[in-house]
This record gives structure tokens, C-alpha cells and sequence, in this order.
């Protein structure tokens, strides 16, 4: 009798375990996404200029009793543990020191994307919409585009909205210049 091969794959604590042993290192730039171990794109220079220039300005526009948190883990369910280049998160006076957040902490997720592009909007929007976070922006620097994905239904959002240096988004009712945020001369 022929048995089926099946993909192993790990939960939360077993990840921690790898990182707590050294098979995963400090400066690896790894998320757990449906049970597996994704190696994600080297953050360039532009990509960082981004999340921090995105970070400050929310950290100036929106008010204190929200959180947020730059490339720090949201911990979905014991399969997910994405960690988004910026996630506004309800407030809570220990910013979290407690336990990671989790979906019903989440006001909104930004991922700023080159290369991980595809796999933004296909594999992290997909279980972003899943677990029922609100808000989903990808920063698409390739083609100099902010997209927002927001009512969540199963695994896609059903409203999408594409825009262009030019227009203006608004995050958590605040107007910010997309061309500003792209870091666009």
C-alpha cells in the first residue's frame, strides 16, 4: 500500500523553537505563512526609505490612541505570523509587550512591495482578507502605485482602489499625498 506524501508543516511555537536553537538567525528575513517558512525579499534602500517616511508621517497625522508597529509580527492563529512593513493597531498602553497582536488588534496593514509584489497580492492580501483585517495597502514601488483593498470577504477583498502619484490617499480619515509617500521628485 502506497501512502500519500504530505507537506509538514510547522505551527508558532514550533517556529520560535527553530529561531531559539539557531537554525533560524536574528538577521534572517523570514515569515511563517500557512504553516511554512517564506524567505522574504532583501529590504532595499528605497523599500526603507518608504516604511520609515510612511511610519513617521502616521506617527505625526494619526492620534495616540493608536499603535504602530514597523515590521513586528501580527500573530493570526498558530500558522501565521506575517510581519507587515507597518501595521496600525488598536491601542493598547503596553504596546503589545504582553503578546504579539492578533487580527482583532488590526486596523489596517501595509505592505511596500518590488519584487514580493505578486506575492503580496496574492498569498498575504489572500490571508490578510482571511483572518478579516479591515484595511490592506501594498505600496507597489515598480509601477508607482498605492493599492487599497478593504471589505474582506473569504480570502479577497471586494473593494479595490488603485492610486497614482497625484491623488490623495486617506488613512484613518487623514489626506496624505501618494507622490509624498512614494518619494517621487
Amino acid at each position: 500500500m502506497e501512502t500519500e506524501v504530505v507537506k509538514r508543516l510547522i505551527n508558532v511555537d514550533e517556529y520560535y523553537k527553530m529561531a531559539e536553537v539557531g537554525i533560524l538567525k536574528p538577521d534572517d528575513h523570514v515569515e511563517l505563512i500557512h504553516g511554512e517558512i517564506f524567505q522574504m525579499s532583501p529590504i532595499g534602500s528605497r523599500h526603507a526609505a518608504i516604511v520609515d517616511r510612511l511610519a513617521r508621517t502616521l506617527n505625526q497625522l494619526l492620534p495616540d490612541q493608536i499603535n504602530i508597529r514597523v515590521q513586528n509580527p501580527i500573530r493570526f492563529d498558530m500558522n501565521n505570523e506575517p510581519e507587515p512593513d507597518i501595521s496600525l493597531l488598536k491601542y493598547k498602553a503596553d504596546d503589545y509587550a504582553s503578546a504579539h497582536p492578533g487580527p482583532a488588534d488590526v486596523l489596517a496593514l501595509f505592505e511596500v512591495a518590488g519584487s514580493s509584489i505578486r506575492f503580496d497580492r496574492e498569498v498575504k492580501a489572500a490571508l490578510y482578507a482571511t483572518h478579516g483585517i479591515r484595511e490592506c495597502w501594498i505600496i507597489d514601488l515598480d509601477n508607482n502605485q498605492i493599492e487599497f483593498f478593504s471589505e474582506p470577504q473569504g480570502d479577497a477583498y471586494t473593494e479595490t482602489r488603485v492610486f497614482r502619484p497625484g491623488d490623495e490617499v486617506s488613512i484613518m480619515g487623514r489626506k496624505i499625498s501618494v507622490k509624498e509617500l512614494l518619494i517621487l521628485n
